[in-house]
């Protein structure tokens, strides 16, 4: 963290400027790609210190940083705004390309039941983590099927399937065809000794073009 101290003025420069431009913070200037999944919990990408306090003044109480990564800019500069606006700062990291393990989804179960609302969760750039974790918040706080939940990933949010990401699209589809027709529950079928994450994201096949809008135009983390 010594690289992007916030306490002096050339760190603080220093820790801006990176954000600023190594975290691609300039293109979410003007947009927040943020929508409210219910009246508690509010998905965004990144925010920056001036929109955390903007939300701040609509409610929201607790900032769910999905991207982890204590020694980068952007974690450096949330934090500092955070304590400064008297949010809590909550981390929990998640995967975009790989499918979800019961631990995740366990961790993400015993989250939504503790946090205080209302909510603002992100990862850098509110599609793809930010959307599985808005699946699992759809399926287990609101009580829907995971076949209605998986709205909350889709192109509308800027998830494109079609790429590397898509990954998270096929591990729900899975089990809507093998854990759902058994009467299975997504915590069960991901505690199965059968659940093979490795095999899954082997059997997924992601489209060329969408591999480059994801990895090379949009350069997804």
């Amino acid at each position: 963290m010594a690289k992007f101290d916030l306490s002096t003025p050339w760190g603080r420069i220093g820790a801006y400027w990176d954000f600023f431009w190594s975290d691609h913070a300039y293109l979410r200037l003007g947009f927040q790609n943020a929508h409210w999944i219910d009246p508690r919990m509010l998905r965004a990408n990144q925010p920056w210190p001036f929109q955390l306090k903007w939300w701040q003044g609509h409610g929201i109480k607790t900032v769910l940083n999905l991207r982890g990564e204590p020694h980068k800019s952007h974690y450096a500069i949330e934090r500092d705004a955070c304590r400064r606006l008297g949010l809590t700062l909550v981390d929990f990291r998640m995967n975009s390309r790989e499918a979800p393990t019961l631990e995740e989804a366990l961790g993400a179960k015993a989250l939504f039941e503790t946090i205080e609302y209302p909510c603002l969760m992100h990862c850098k750039s509110g599609a793809d983590r930010a959307g599985v974790m808005a699946v699992l918040y759809a399926h287990f706080r609101l009580g829907q099927p995971i076949r209605e939940a998986l709205g909350q990933l889709s192109a509308r949010y800027g998830h494109f399937r079609q790429g590397n990401t898509g990954v998270l699209d096929y591990a729900f589809e899975r089990y809507l065809a093998e854990g759902e027709p058994r009467g299975e529950s997504l915590i069960e079928w991901l505690g199965r000794p059968d659940y093979d994450r490795a095999a899954i994201k082997r059997d997924f096949k992601a489209n060329w073009w969408g591999r480059l809008l994801t990895e090379g135009l949009l350069r997804r983390e």
